[in-house]
C-alpha cells in the first residue's frame, strides 16, 4: 500500500532515485534546475491536444453567427473568464507544487520543516493495545524442586561472554540455558576483554552477583569461581582437551544433549568457546526460553551505583522543564566503525569519502577489494534498508511524525563520524538535545569512567526508562532495549523507523511534504513497540512475546 502511494501521489514519481551523495546532492534538498526543465517539458506536452480543437467546437457562443443576442455574449464572456482562472489557478499550484521545497530547506548546516500538527499519541501507546499481554517468566513449568549439590551435577561449564555490555548480557544469558539443558553448574562468566572495546571490566563490577545467584537457586547451580580441585585452570580455553570449539550458531538443544555432555561427564569441567549466539530459539524447549527471560529481565540487575546514577539522570530528563515532561531516548548508531561497516555511501565531502575509503580498505580488505562493486552495493543495501540513518535524516523522520521543536531528547552514542557538522541538523531541529555528559557534572561520572561498560549501562537505563525509545540501526542495545519494553506491558512506545521506505522517500526528488508526512505516519503505527506474534527463528531478545508473557 505504501509503495502505491509513492507512485501516485504526484503523477509518474520516479521510485528510486540513486543520487550520488556528496557535497553537491543531499537526499534532503533537489537539484532546482532539473525540476525547472522538467517542468517546462511537462507544461509543452501536456498543451499540444488542445490545440487540434477549434475555437467554435469548445465554446459555441462564439462563432460567425452574428445574431447572437448581447445577453448570450455576456454569459460566454463570463464562462470564458471562469474557465481561464480556473486553468490559470490549476497550472499554478501544480508549478507551485513542483517547484516546492523538497521535504525540507537546507540552508547552511541548517533544516527548515514546515510545520506538523502535534499528536495525541506521541508519546504512548494506545492502551486499549497494550493490556492483552503481561510478563509471565517468572512462571515455571513445574514445582520448583531441589538442586543436586554442587558435586552431583554432570560436571562444570564455563565461558567467556565476549564483545560490548549487550553482546556480553545475551551470552550470560545463554550460558545459564546450556547449563540448565546439561544438568551442569556454571561457573561465574568472564567478561572477556574485547579489541574495540578494550575493556577488562568484570561481572562483579556491573552486575549484582549476590542477586545473580540466589534469583537462579532454583534453575541452576551457579559458583563464583571454578572449583579448588581443578588446579590448572590456565589449561581452560588453551587446551583443546578442554575446550568444545565446534558448537555451530543458534545450536539445538539437542546438540548440546548429544555432542557436549558426554565431554562434561568424562573431563568433569569443560570451557565453551566461542559462544556467541551459540543457542537457538525454536529449536530449544520452551521452558529454556523463558529460563533465558528470567536471567535477562529478573536474575541480571546492575550494582546500586549505576542504577542509581541511572535514576538522576532520567529524572532531570524529565525535570529540564518548568514542569514534568516526557522525553525521548534516541540511539544514534553513527560512529566511524559503523559507518565504515557497514559500506554505504553517506553525504560528505570527497575528501571525507577518499578518507573512508582507504579506512575501510584498512580494516576489512577482504570485503573492499579493488573498491569497483562498492557504489552498487551501496545503492543496494539503502534500498533494503541495511544503513544507519543519518543525523539529519533523524530529524525529519520525527520532526514528520510530529515532535515538535520542543522535545526533550536523550542521545546515547559514541563519538558521532563527522562531529558537530554532522549533528548540526538534529541539534537545529531539536535545540534540547543532551548526553549523559551533558546532564552530569564530571565528577559523578569519573567513577563509573573506570570501566566503559558502566557508562553504556547508564545509556541503557536512560533509555530503558524513558516514555519514548528512537533507534536508528539496529544492535544489541537496540533489540533488547526494545524487548525489554514490550516485556514490561508494550504501553512504552519503542519506534522502529522502516529504513527501506524511507530511503524510497529520501531518493524521490518529486517527493513533498505532505505525502512524506503520510508515509511516515501510516507505516509506523505498527511499529511502536506493540505486541507482535512471533515466527520461525525470531530473535527472543526482542520480542519476548511468547514464551515469555501470556494472555492477561
Amino acid at each position: 500500500m505504501v509503495e502505491l502511494r509513492h507512485s501516485s501521489s504526484l503523477g509518474n514519481r520516479a521510485t528510486s532515485s540513486p543520487m550520488k551523495r556528496d557535497e553537491d546532492s543531499s537526499p534532503l534538498v533537489p537539484d532546482r534546475q532539473s525540476e525547472d526543465h522538467d517542468d517546462r517539458d511537462r507544461h509543452s506536452i501536456r498543451d499540444r491536444p488542445y490545440s487540434r480543437l477549434s475555437f467554435q467546437s469548445f465554446c459555441p457562443y462564439f462563432g460567425d453567427d452574428s445574431r447572437v443576442s448581447p445577453y448570450n455574449s455576456k454569459i460566454s464572456f463570463f464562462f470564458v473568464f471562469l474557465v481561464l482562472a480556473a486553468g490559470l489557478i490549476a497550472v499554478f499550484s501544480i508549478v507551485r507544487r513542483l517547484n516546492s521545497p523538497y521535504l525540507c530547506e537546507k540552508e547552511g548546516i541548517t533544516l527548515h520543516c514546515p510545520p506538523v500538527k502535534e499528536r495525541p499519541s506521541l508519546w504512548e501507546n494506545p492502551y486499549s493495545a497494550t493490556t492483552s499481554w503481561k510478563p509471565c517468566a517468572e512462571l515455571r513449568d513445574s514445582e520448583i524442586s531441589e538442586l543436586p549439590p554442587e558435586n552431583e551435577t554432570n560436571g562444570y561449564i564455563f565461558i567467556h561472554a565476549e564483545g560490548g555490555l549487550n553482546q556480553q548480557r545475551i551470552a550470560i544469558c545463554n550460558a545459564v540455558a546450556v547449563a540448565k539443558i546439561l544438568n551442569a553448574t556454571l561457573v561465574l562468566p568472564v567478561l572477556k576483554q574485547d579489541q574495540i572495546w578494550k575493556d577488562q571490566t568484570k561481572f562483579e563490577d556491573i552486575f549484582d552477583v549476590d542477586h545473580f545467584i540466589n534469583y537462579l537457586k532454583n534453575d541452576v547451580r551457579v559458583v563464583r569461581d571454578i572449583p579448588d580441585w581443578f588446579t590448572d585452570k590456565s589449561e581452560l580455553f588453551t587446551s583443546i582437551r578442554r575446550t568444545v570449539k565446534n558448537i555451530p550458531k543458534y545450536a539445538p538443544a539437542q546438540f548440546y544433549i548429544d555432542n557436549v555432555l558426554p565431554r562434561i561427564k568424562e573431563k568433569k569441567i569443560m570451557a565453551l568457546k566461542p559462544f556467541v549466539d551459540r543457542l537457538g530459539y525454536d529449536n530449544v524447549p520452551s521452558e529454556i526460553n523463558r529460563l533465558r527471560c528470567r536471567v535477562n529481565y529478573h536474575a541480571l540487575k546492575f550494582l546500586p551505583d549505576i542504577e542509581h546514577m541511572a535514576d538522576a539522570l532520567a529524572s532531570r530528563m524529565r525535570s529540564r522543564t518548568n514542569s514534568s515532561n516526557p522525553y525521548m531516548a534516541l540511539h544514534l548508531r553513527f560512529e566511524k566503525g559503523m559507518v565504515g561497516l557497514s559500506f554505504c555511501d553517506f553525504v560528505g565531502t570527497r575528501e571525507e569519502k577518499v578518507k573512508m575509503a582507504e579506512y575501510r580498505k584498512k580494516e576489512w580488505p577482504r570485503r573492499y577489494k579493488n573498491g569497483s562493486h562498492l557504489w552498487q552495493l551501496a545503492l543496494q543495501k539503502r534500498k533494503e534498508g541495511r544503513c544507519p540513518l543519518e543525523p539529519g535524516e533523524v530529524a525529519v523522520i520525527l520532526r514528520a511524525m510530529g515532535y515538535p521543536k520542543e522535545t526533550q531528547i536523550y542521545v546515547a552514542s559514541g563519538q558521532v563520524y563527522g562531529g558537530q557538522n554532522r549533528m548540526a541538523p538534529l541539534r537545529n531541529m531539536f535545540p534540547n538535545l543532551v548526553t549523559k555528559e551533558e546532564l552530569a557534572t564530571k565528577e559523578e561520572l569519573d567513577s563509573f569512567r573506570k570501566h566503559v561498560t558502566s557508562l553504556a549501562a547508564l545509556d541503557f537505563l536512560v533509555c530503558l526508562k524513558s516514555d519514548v525509545f528512537v533507534m536508528t540501526h539496529g544492535g544489541n542495545f537496540a533489540k533488547l532495549i526494545i524487548g525489554a519494553r514490550r516485556y514490561l506491558g508494550h504501553r512504552l512506545k519503542s519506534i522502529k523507523p522502516d529504513k527501506g521506505l524511507m530511503s524510497k522517500s529520501f531518493g524521490d526528488p518529486y517527493m513533498g511534504w505532505a505525502p512524506f508526512v503520510e508515509d511516515v505516519v501510516v507505516t509506523h503505527q505498527t511499529r511502536t513497540g506493540l505486541p507482535e506474534e512471533t515466527f520461525p527463528n525470531y530473535d527472543l531478545w526482542e520480542n519476548p512475546l511468547t514464551p515469555c508473557m501470556c494472555r492477561a
